[in-house]
Formats: C-alpha cells, structure tokens, sequence
C-alpha cells in the first residue's frame, strides 16, 4: 500500500481507541480520557474533531477537548443527545470505540501573536475552545491579556468546573462567568454572555477574539464585538453544524460556500460574514 493509498484508507477507517477514564460533569455530558490501543498521539490542533464510533450502532462527530500538548491520550467531553452519544455513555473504562481523524481546520493562534485575546463560550462551546485557551497559556509570553466569558443556562450546567476556578485565581487571565437562571447556591453574574462585554474595559483595536456556542449567541457576541473595535478579521468562529462523514464527502454540514467539517469547524468571520448576514435576514 502506497503511503497516499493508506492516508486516504485512514480518513475512512476508525482506529481502536480504550477508555482510561470517565467523569460525569453534568447531566448531559461526560468527560473521557482515551488512548489509542496502538500507543500513537492524537496529532491534532486546537479546533479540531474526532468522529466517534460504536460498531452496529455508528458514529457522531465531537470536538477535541484536550490540547496538543496532552501526551497520554486525548480529551473529549460528550454531550449524550442521541443513539450513539447515548451507547458511549453505557460505556466504562477499558471499552473500546472507533476514532477517525482528528479532522478540520483549527483556531489561528498565529493570527493573535502579540495581541490581547478574548474567548467567549457559550454551553458547550467551551469544550472546542479550551485546548486553544490552554494552549494560548502555555505561551503566555506571546500574548496580551486573556480574557475569558463564559455563559451557560444555570449553575448545574456549568463546564470544567476546576479550569474555571484555576482561570479566575490566574492573576494573569480575566474570567468571568454568567448563567442564565441562578439557582440559591449562585454568587456569580446572573444575565447573557453579552452582558459581560459592559464589566471589562478592553482595547478592540488590539484584540483578537475566538467564540463558540450555539448559533442564536453569534449574532449578539459579534455585534458586541464589533462595538468595542475588534475587527472582523481578528474575529474567529467555530461552527459544528450538522457534521457528519467528517470529510466533506456527504454534503450534510454544507454552510453557503463551504462544508464545514473540510473548511471548518474554525473559521474567520470574514470568512463567513456574507452567509450568516444571509442567514440573518431572511
């Protein structure tokens, strides 16, 4: 076999990987560390995604959680939503299931060198950007200011519960965290995640800003963005919209002009600007 003949049979094969370990985060999700059975890392970057099988029941596909510069395996947190989300979570450490990839493009930190950086997340769009926040803090000489927003519906919804503390005592990050609805244990801010733009101060014209959540937040946090002076080429999206072969193939995660899968999921908004004012307005 040609090495081009095994990369293009690698796209379509999924490789065996173990469960090493699970940990229930929330109600829907959970979060597992797997290694593959043949001993090789992961090889991805921050941004990307695996598809995730079970055999005779399928595959769905899930972001990387973990970052590069993780070792001994890798990292992905599971929102259990359907047939084959649902079969992983019946599984404990020592199953096996199917990886293919990892696939897509990643975040331009590259792109940001130099400059202040803010994450906005929303629910799970936290699990896509923490390799690139973990990333971005294992070079924090290369960078301004951290800024992180997270917003989710209420307290018991709340993801990587431990970063966000360790982000919020880091003298050198600014984390702030809202939920929806409080509960009587809340202390924190209560509101949107857009709410949060009006409690720092920042430089728009000297920050870069990568955001992820569910598609009605993209609109508001790009407007919020925009007022602040950030510019759209310095703004960084990424979309997981009705993924599927993972390689462009299927036509399924089709977005305007690009599969998102093959093009994205991590994307300039330049990039997409003209297909989601279109989205928009109609």
């Amino acid at each position: 076999m040609t090495r081009s003949e095994h990369h293009a049979k690698s796209l379509y094969v999924p490789e065996s990987a173990e469960i090493v370990d699970r940990k229930t985060m929330t109600n829907d999700e959970t979060w597992y560390h797997l290694r593959f059975k043949s001993g090789r890392t992961l090889g991805h970057e921050p941004g990307q995604f695996v598809q995730v099988s079970i055999p005779g029941v399928g595959e769905a596909p899930i972001s990387i959680t973990s970052p590069p510069s993780m070792t001994d395996g890798f990292e992905l947190c599971i929102r259990h939503v359907g047939n084959v989300t649902n079969a992983i979570r019946q599984l404990g450490k020592g199953n096996v299931v199917g990886i293919r990839g990892p696939f897509g493009t990643s975040f331009d930190l590259a792109a940001v060198r130099g400059y202040d950086i803010l994450f906005v997340a929303g629910g799970l769009g936290l699990v896509p950007l923490r390799p690139v926040i973990h990333t971005a803090l294992e070079e924090r000489d290369q960078y301004g200011r951290i800024i992180i927003f997270y917003g989710t519906r209420s307290p018991d919804t709340v993801l990587y519960r431990e970063d966000l503390k360790k982000w919020q005592s880091d003298p050198s990050v600014d984390c702030h965290i809202t939920v929806d609805l409080a509960d009587d244990t809340w202390r924190g801010h209560v509101g949107l995640v857009t709410e949060l733009f009006h409690l720092v101060s920042m430089d728009g014209e000297n920050t870069g800003a990568f955001i992820c959540g569910p598609d009605i937040m993209f609109r508001f946090v790009l407007a919020e963005a925009r007022a602040i002076g950030i510019s759209d080429d310095m703004v960084f999206l990424s979309l997981e919209r009705r993924m599927k072969c993972g390689v462009g193939k299927c036509g399924h995660c089709q977005e305007g002009p690009f599969f998102v899968c093959r093009d994205g999921p991590c994307f300039s908004y330049d990039q997409l600007q003209e297909t989601l004012q279109r989205e928009w307005t109609e």
